[in-house]
């Protein structure tokens, strides 16, 4: 690259207080995607199919005639060392999600009345998996196999055509018992609403785009949504115990995903800052998806340099990014006192790769700020929760005189009948 596209923030700049604040964001719809959004919708919702096989031919050039909405079933044979891949990922995020398994449980309260939780799954759930400029095998491994160890019987996929081979094994091997060539907007209007060919689920879960994220949205409380993980995103923190190369390759590897991603490196070491520069111009050239990698430099990547690692966690904090690395000293120490970050990589050696396709977590994580409120996607998110009351009728009367002075504190005299009517029920007259 003969010149730095990023940008670069130092402590020592006057605008450094306001440029810094600036990155402490939130999500918000631009108006005009949102009218285009309801559109979309709108016209799923009323032209079913046939809107679907439109809007493929329109933004992904495909002809699809209506009955080539849905995959098949069947089960290609990618080669050797990807279904090995597979397999090895596999084993890693299941172990990881049994542990992670809500279970029925009840107890006596004070009472002696029996309380607990029940958790039921989900019976048809859908999963968006983005395509486009890469098939993302991994995010199917991320989400569809939550679906199947809880339980959910019915675990539908929906990914812009056409779809990848590799992809289509993957999500039969993962647990996905329908796979449809719909992407955008109009695929998560025909999850939410249902087609001719598509019947509607209870849940929608993954990743997208900026259409996605807003359809997601939109449909909300005609199905219920995970949360609304955006364009990929990493902040890097590192000191002078951090190598240069790992860190701008870690850069580029979020970046690689192309519009919209956000990539962020913090350090007090300005020959760490310099050399993670040099680093940068030399490593994208080399790269297949150069032409991906130069727009998210130009427009997402900012480089600072602050006046020690207490300010960088306190920056990258306010970011909250979707993956965090620390490549600092005392790592683990620091990793305990964030807050705001949907996966954290501790050590020179965690890149976000090894948590993006092996480790077991799920990569399904929250972006643009998102992260101070909401988390990455787990198993429970499957399940439907119900508490459990039993109240044995001495149990009723001990907690008679407390119930009935939250019904006098708020006038609400039928709720106190409906406890005193078990002990005096009314004279007959």
């Amino acid at each position: 690259m003969s010149t730095k596209p990023w940008r670069v923030l130092k402590y020592t700049q006057p605008q450094f207080s306001k440029q810094i604040a600036a990155l402490n964001r939130h999500a918000e719809p631009m108006a005009s995607r949102f009218v285009a959004v309801a559109e979309i919708i709108a016209t799923v919702r009323r032209e079913g199919d046939a809107a679907l096989v439109r809007y493929a031919k329109k933004w992904d050039g495909i002809d699809l005639p209506r009955n080539g909405l849905a995959v098949p079933s069947r089960t290609p044979q990618p080669p050797p060392a990807i279904r090995t891949a597979i397999d090895y990922a596999l084993k890693n995020i299941r172990s990881f999600y049994k542990l992670r398994k809500p279970r029925n449980w009840s107890r006596k309260n004070r009472e002696g009345a029996t309380v607990g939780e029940k958790f039921d799954p989900l019976e048809r759930v859908g999963i968006y998996v983005p395509g486009g400029t890469a098939p993302l095998i991994s995010t199917a491994l991320m989400t569809v196999p939550l679906a199947k160890e809880a339980g959910v019987r019915e675990i539908v996929v929906v990914t812009p055509p056409p779809i990848n081979e590799t992809l289509v094994y993957a999500l039969r091997t993962a647990g996905a018992t329908e796979i449809y060539q719909v992407g955008g907007a109009q695929a998560i209007a025909a999850l939410a609403y249902g087609t001719d060919t598509i019947a509607r689920v209870q849940k929608i879960f993954g990743p997208g785009n900026a259409w996605v994220v807003e359809a997601k949205r939109q449909v909300v409380g005609a199905v219920a949504i995970d949360q609304l993980p955006g364009p990929s995103e990493v902040a890097v923190v590192g000191d002078d115990t951090a190598r240069p190369d790992f860190i701008a390759s870690d850069l580029l590897a979020q970046a690689e995903h192309g519009a919209g991603s956000q990539v962020l490196f913090v350090t007090p070491s300005a020959k760490l800052l310099a050399a993670v520069e040099g680093e940068l111009a030399k490593q994208a050239p080399k790269l297949a998806r150069e032409k991906h990698l130069t727009e998210v430099l130009e427009h997402g990547c900012t480089l600072i340099l602050v006046e020690d690692v207490g300010e960088a966690i306190g920056i990258v904090e306010d970011f909250a990014p979707e993956h965090l690395s620390l490549a600092i000293k005392d790592a683990r120490q620091w990793a305990a006192h964030i807050r705001n970050a949907g996966a954290i990589f501790i050590g020179n050696f965690s890149p976000v790769a090894a948590g993006d396709f092996i480790a077991g977590p799920s990569h399904v994580l929250p972006t643009g700020g998102a992260a101070k409120a909401f988390s990455g996607l787990t198993i429970d998110q499957f399940f439907r929760r119900a508490s459990i009351v039993e109240y044995p009728e001495r149990a009723l009367l001990r907690a008679r005189p407390h119930i009935e002075a939250f019904c006098a504190a708020e006038q609400l005299d039928a709720h106190a009948r409906s406890v005193t009517i078990r002990f005096d029920p009314p004279e007959e007259k």
